[in-house]
């Protein structure tokens, strides 16, 4: 029985995908919300494209707060025959004894990709495509979300029924009914853990009963939620979000395991399963959709990009060289090459990528996004620091529901101090696209203590926290949290001392007249663009939260300070820190490259903006 799966890529062959059929034809489908793009016929192309945009009006009308429409477009690769959908298969999905499947979604920052077979067996000839568009639909929450349910829940609607007037949810799978009552079921306790390295999630003779059983027990608990009007499904999500054990969160929002695994063998056996009507229409104008031949480079162009986001390296270097070598324009290609550059580590020639898939077209919003990004990660002159904001704003204007370009200007303009609400906005508009995103809300906090909100820094960090899914982000989150606190008691510390040294002023000019009243420390003023230079920090001098230090380089020495150290961007370059950086102690005698701005009066020291740490 052919199934799905969900393939999450992070902001991270049996069968030659480089081989090339030249009388091959392709054809290009593009509706309102989706990019169809198959080697079958029209007509097949113009199928698949109405059957995703009327489950599109199903779930909004089945679940209007849900967002379905991602930032980034959705490309459905409908593919008609086994042969060349294995040719763009992941690799794990090629052993021998592997479990069959007829489609996947595959999601990552900057891409929606959907791969289906068109001659996916089964009962339900648009399973394949109800399948694949509930997993884009979920894909936010796949990361966190206990792997049955997610598949339990696209195994629920691919069976959707799509009437006139009306559409049927939750029909039962003839094929899944057969193997469970002829399987021994799978303990709940052990369903409930499966993730994505268990057998039972990609071996064929285990993989089958888990998909089966993962749709029986979402049906059986949807019923249960509309026959009892009790919910179940999302008390079980809060506990699962909250980090508890996914089996006490079954036993809490559920009930006794036991009780539950024999309701459900009853209810597997009995003769007839009840499911859902909803009344809505679902009409599509399909003469709104565009219909064009592909040429064969620009279709292998799209299955090398696959490829490379799919992890199939090797098969998309050999697709994109040929496409390279018969156009060497071919802007999805370049932007597919710098992707992989990049992927490998090689920044310098990942730009290169992206600029020239710039300059082959402007109007191309993740070469525009790329460029910026990876060009920030390097020192900039002030004509690459205008044509990175240029690119960031480019992005955000061609694509307005991108929230990685929003999240890139937010950081850019923290980093270079410039138009600090502007940067805010730009962080709240990423953070209201992609609200699960902690690391967006960990680069707004950033930017309010540039700006010296701390208490609304920590604000946010509060709401990250309770976010937070992985070790990583709440680790990252806790550090920053620590240093907002530290930050908060230094400002009072100063806040106290300042009313002290006023009101020690005040009684020294009633005595003495003629004694100046104290004024404010005159605010620094940038003098010139962004400087680096490599050397050894020397002279490390604190008075909280003020630092000072020299560093020297060859027979060079130049002294530098900061304000405020809580502002300086420090990171380790090629290693990892045993611990929490104490600026005060750590920072003597360490190798290093500093990152200033020189002041407009040249009486003042350069300002320290950014420390790497080397080794």
């Amino acid at each position: 029985m052919s199934k799905r799966l969900l393939l999450l890529l992070p902001l991270l062959a049996a069968v030659s995908a480089s081989a090339r059929d030249k009388s091959e034809n392709w054809i290009e489908v593009r509706s309102p919300h989706f990019i169809v793009v198959t080697n079958s016929n029209e007509k097949q192309g113009r199928r698949v494209a109405d059957q995703f945009e009327r489950m599109r009006s199903v779930f909004h009308a089945a679940i209007p707060k849900l967002e379905i429409d991602p930032g980034s477009p959705i490309v459905v690769l409908a593919i008609k025959d086994e042969k060349d959908f294995r040719s763009l298969e992941p690799e794990a999905y090629l052993a021998k004894g592997s479990l069959k499947i007829g489609g996947l979604f595959l999601r990552a920052p900057d891409k929606n990709y959907v791969l289906m077979r068109l001659d996916a067996e089964g009962e339900h000839p648009y399973a394949v495509i109800y399948h694949e568009y509930t997993h884009l639909l979920l894909g936010k929450t796949a990361e966190w979300m206990p792997l049955w349910l997610n598949e339990g829940m696209a195994e629920f609607y691919e069976n959707t029924e799509i009437h006139e007037k009306d559409v049927s949810l939750g029909e039962r799978s003839r094929g899944d009914i057969m193997l469970l009552r002829q399987s021994r079921l799978l303990p709940l306790a052990t369903l409930f853990t499966v993730d994505r390295k268990s057998p039972y999630y990609h071996e064929e003779d285990k993989g089958s009963i888990f998909y089966a059983e993962s749709w029986a027990l979402t049906h059986y608990l949807r019923v249960k939620e509309r026959e009892d009007n009790t919910p179940r499904l999302s008390p079980y999500l809060e506990l699962v979000n909250q980090k508890v054990d996914p089996v006490i969160a079954a036993t809490r929002a559920f009930g006794d395991l036991k009780h539950l695994q024999s309701a459900l063998e009853s209810d597997i056996r009995q003769g007839g399963f009840t499911y859902f009507k909803l009344s809505t229409t679902t009409e599509v104008d399909d003469s709104a959709f565009k219909v064009q031949a592909l040429p064969l480079a620009q279709a292998d162009a799209v299955r090398a990009d696959f490829l490379a986001y799919s992890g199939r390296t090797a098969d998309a270097q050999a697709l994109l060289d040929q496409v390279l070598q018969e156009d060497p324009n071919n802007v999805s290609a370049q932007e597919t090459k710098g992707f992989m550059e990049f992927r490998q580590g090689h920044a310098d020639e990942a730009r290169k990528r992206y600029a020239q898939a710039v300059q082959l077209d402007s109007q191309n919003f993740l070469a525009q996004y790329y460029f910026a990004a990876i060009s920030m990660s390097s020192p900039l002159t002030t004509s690459d620091e205008a044509r990175v904001e240029a690119s960031l704003r480019s992005a955000i204007k061609l694509n307005p529901s991108f929230a990685p370009a929003f999240d890139g200007l937010a950081v850019f303009l923290g980093l270079h101090h410039r138009n600090l609400e502007e940067a805010r906005m730009m962080g709240l508009t990423a953070i209201s696209l992609d609200p699960a995103n902690v690391g967006y809300r960990i680069n707004v906090a950033n930017i309010l203590m540039s700006d010296g909100k701390v208490e609304n820094a920590m604000q946010v960090l509060h709401t990250a926290a309770k976010l937070a899914k992985t070790p990583q982000e709440l680790e990252a989150v806790d550090h920053l949290l620590m240093n907002a606190q530290q930050f908060a008691s230094a400002q009072k510390q100063n806040a106290e001392q300042n009313r002290l040294t006023n009101e020690e002023a005040k009684v020294s000019a009633s005595a003495e007249t003629d004694i100046p009243h104290l004024t404010r420390q005159k605010e620094f003023v940038a003098g010139g663009p962004h400087r680096f230079l490599v050397g050894v920090l020397k002279s490390v001098r604190c008075d909280t939260p003020n630092l000072d230090l020299t560093i020297t380089s060859g027979a060079k020495t130049l002294a530098l300070h900061a304000d405020n150290y809580y502002k300086i961007q420090f990171t380790a370059l090629n290693f990892q820190p045993s611990g929490d950086l104490k600026p005060c102690s750590d920072l003597e005698n360490r190798p290093a490259k500093v990152e200033y701005v020189e002041s407009s009066d040249k009486s003042d020291a350069p300002h320290l903006i950014a420390v790497e740490l080397h080794k």
